[in-house]
């Protein structure tokens, strides 16, 4: 398995993972259940794979937010968290030049730039969740403390209710 970017950032800081492939299907709208589909192809808890999804402001600055599968994001939440008063995902040929990385294998480690990280406070739940690796067909699994520190992240209710 060629070791991604965020696999070598780990690695880097000595943080223990897992990296599992699954069947890429080439699905990746978020509005059509692909992180659910990723969870079900891995046989692992949807709560427990955070997808990435990563936003603009209303000032041009890009902030990135990771949601559990099982849950959409609260945009009046991400908001909050963040300061802004509006908040709208990158167009997806923005993707790859703004975090090095194509959506449906975008990792919230490791993009070419640092951005502020919002995780939703759920991943404090579980002993191990999953992140994308950085490709399409491959999660990383780690601690949640690990990918908060490692990130730089802070933890929010981000779940739309």
């Amino acid at each position: 398995m060629k070791k991604t970017n965020a696999m070598r950032i780990l690695d880097g800081a000595k943080i223990v993972y897992e990296c599992r492939e699954y069947d890429d299907d080439g699905e990746h709208e978020l509005e059509h259940g692909a992180a659910g589909k990723t969870a079900e192809k891995l046989g692992v808890d949807p709560e427990t794979v955070f997808k990435t999804i990563v936003m603009r402001t209303e000032s041009r600055e890009i902030v990135v937010f990771c949601q559990s599968a099982g849950h959409e994001i609260n945009l009046k939440k991400a908001r909050q968290v963040c300061g802004a008063k509006e908040v709208s995902p990158v167009k997806q040929d923005e993707l790859l030049s703004l975090t090095g990385y194509v959506r449906g294998g975008c990792s919230p480690v490791g993009m070419k730039r640092k951005y502020r990280t919002f995780i939703d406070e759920s991943v404090l739940l579980h002993e191990k969740i999953c992140v994308s690796a950085g490709v399409r067909g491959q999660q990383l699994i780690l601690s949640p403390q690990d990918l908060i520190n490692v990130t730089e992240a802070q933890t929010a209710d981000l779940i739309l209710e």
